[in-house]
């Protein structure tokens, strides 16, 4: 696997990404996956699609839209109501089987629970998206069994536990340092590094500012040698340094993915899939001439 983050862009025709069956060359092409919420109370949807039936009619619109990855979670990632196992179960199983029988699209589950992980990967799923580090020590077991995908998220404490005043020695040296880790953990359990993505967890004991800083230097996590994963859409820190509120975040997240693409990103996690492939499938095309003018 070349790294998408070399000193050359250019010079970088193949870079492997497996998703399921599914094999992508994401050196110039950045993916979309799209963003599905079994909860009722997400920070940006509020439970819009809580409904089984706005659910699947989100999810074909999704699809429609040009979504490569359907990503179903069914906890949100901030402080909340409990959510117990056999809850998380009950919202992201079903969904995760009526999704598979409709859509050929890859699908992944958002979740840090092994356990929920090891029934969505016998559902359809092929991607665990983990924001918790895997700190389920069963995780990567259950992944690499099911021949799963999976991502190695940073968070500073945990999920759904505040962090308002986070503190880093060296706030991108701790980071990569924690990722190149969780990585190497995931290649050890018997997951091909071609099966590994990298996100830095913005909003995720970061602060505004923080969370900007490892935007501003993604190349940094690409050097590392994993197509990098970006979870920014609407988040927290976008709408702090853009003055805005929730629902009024489209145009900063949009040159959000457009920066992320040019510094390595190659897979997008959004609400707004249509704008989102949009921007993808425009810096795929100067990425692939930037290439062919430096053969």
């Amino acid at each position: 696997m070349r790294c998408v983050g070399a000193t050359q862009p250019g010079s970088v025709t193949s870079v492997i990404l497996e998703l399921g069956p599914n094999r992508y060359n994401v050196a110039t092409r950045a993916l979309v996956m799209g963003i599905l919420n079994r909860t009722p109370d997400s920070f940006f949807d509020a439970g819009q699609y809580w409904g089984f039936d706005d659910f699947l009619a989100k999810a074909a619109q999704l699809v429609a839209e040009g979504a490569d990855i359907l990503d179903v979670g069914g906890v949100k990632a901030g402080p909340g109501p409990e959510v117990t196992e056999a809850e998380e179960m009950e919202r992201v199983v079903p969904a995760i089987e009526a999704l598979r029988q409709r859509f050929e699209v890859p699908l992944s589950v958002d979740t840090w629970r092994a356990s929920v992980a090891r029934e969505c990967y016998g559902a359809g799923a092929v991607v665990g998206n983990d924001i918790s580090g895997f700190a389920d020590p069963k995780y990567l077991s259950e992944a690499a069994a099911a021949k799963a995908s999976v991502v190695a998220c940073h968070v500073r404490l945990a999920p759904r536990v505040a962090d308002p005043e986070p503190v880093y020695k060296d706030l991108m040296g701790d980071i990569s340092a924690f990722l190149k880790q969780r990585a190497q953990w995931a290649v050890d359990a018997g997951i091909p590094p071609h099966r590994v993505m990298l996100d830095v967890g913005h909003d995720l004991g970061k602060t505004p500012q923080m969370s900007a800083e490892l935007l501003r230097r993604t190349d940094e996590i690409t050097a590392l040698g994993y197509p990098v994963f970006l979870s920014v859409s609407n988040k927290g820190f976008l709408g702090a340094l853009g003055g805005t509120e929730v629902g009024n975040r489209r145009e900063i997240t949009v040159a959000a993915h457009a920066l992320g693409i040019g510094l390595g990103c190659r897979v997008l996690r959004a609400h707004d899939v249509a704008g989102t492939r949009r921007v993808a499938d425009m810096m795929s095309e100067i990425l692939q001439r930037q290439t062919e003018t430096t053969k």
